[in-house]
C-alpha cells in the first residue's frame, strides 16, 4: 500500500487510525477471500470503500445522502470506480437482509448518536447484524470515551466534543454480544490532541512508543472485528 493510498483511506490522524488496517487483515477475511459484497456506512469521502475495492471486493459506498459527489473522485484517482457504487443509506435502516459479507465503518456511532441518543447504538449494530450473511463480518474503528484529560479537552477545544457520544469498551462488548465472535484492540493516547495533521502524526509516533504501557481504557480508538 502506498502512502497516498493510506492517506486517502484513513483521511485524518493517520498514524493511529491506520492501525485498524493490519488488525482487520489479521482478524477478517478481507485479504484471503476475493469478490466479497461489502457495505461502507457513513462513507462520506469513501475511504474504507477505497480500501475494500483495492482488495478486489464489490463495495456499496453509502451515507445518509449519497456520497458519490465527494467519494467518486477519490475512487477514480485510484482506478477502482468499477468496484464501487453509491447509495443513500441510513445506518439505522439498512435495506439488506442476510446479503452482505462485510459491513464497515469508521467513526460514525458517536455522531449519529450525539446528544445522548444511546438507543441508536444498539439499533445500528442490530441492523448490521441483520444485513450480514451467516459468517459475515462487521469491521469498525470508533472513538472511545478515554481518559478524563481527553474528555476535558474535547469539550473545551472540539466544536462537537460536548455533543459527541463517546463509547466505552464495556458498552461495545454489549452492543456486539449477539455476534458469534468479537476481537478488538485499543490504540492511541496523544495523537488526538494535535490541532493539525502534522501535529497528529508527530504525536501518533509518540503513541507508537507509549500506548502499550497506557491502560486500554485510556486509549481513544477501538478497532474491532465481529463475526455473525
Amino acid at each position: 500500500m502506498t502512502k497516498e493510498q493510506l492517506k486517502d483511506i484513513i483521511e485524518w490522524d493517520i498514524v493511529n487510525w491506520s492501525k485498524a488496517i493490519p488488525f482487520w487483515k489479521k482478524h477478517s477475511n478481507i485479504s484471503n477471500t476475493t469478490n466479497l459484497k461489502c457495505l461502507e456506512l457513513g462513507g462520506r469521502k469513501g475511504g474504507l470503500s477505497l480500501w475494500l475495492a483495492l482488495k478486489g471486493h464489490q463495495v456499496i459506498c453509502s451515507d445518509l445522502h449519497s456520497p458519490e459527489k465527494d467519494a467518486k473522485p477519490k475512487h477514480l484517482k485510484h482506478k477502482v470506480e468499477n468496484k464501487v457504487n453509491y447509495q443513500a443509506i441510513s445506518a439505522t435502516e439498512i435495506p439488506y437482509k442476510n446479503e452482505l459479507d462485510v459491513v464497515a465503518f469508521k467513526s460514525i456511532l458517536g455522531g449519529i448518536c450525539r446528544n445522548g441518543q444511546d438507543e441508536l447504538k444498539q439499533q445500528i449494530v442490530d441492523e448490521i447484524y441483520t444485513a450480514l450473511k451467516p459468517k459475515g463480518q462487521f469491521i469498525f474503528a470508533e472513538n472511545l470515551k478515554s481518559s478524563w484529560l481527553h474528555q476535558f479537552f474535547r469539550k473545551k477545544f472540539t466544536n462537537w466534543g460536548a455533543e459527541w457520544n463517546y463509547l466505552t469498551i464495556n458498552e461495545i462488548e454489549h452492543l456486539v454480544s449477539k455476534f458469534s465472535s468479537f476481537n478488538y484492540q485499543t490504540v492511541g493516547f496523544w495523537g488526538t490532541f494535535g490541532r493539525n495533521e502534522k501535529q497528529r502524526n508527530f504525536l501518533g509516533k509518540i503513541d507508537n512508543w507509549f500506548e502499550k504501557i497506557i491502560p486500554n481504557k485510556m486509549h481513544y480508538i477501538v478497532i474491532g472485528v465481529a463475526e455473525k
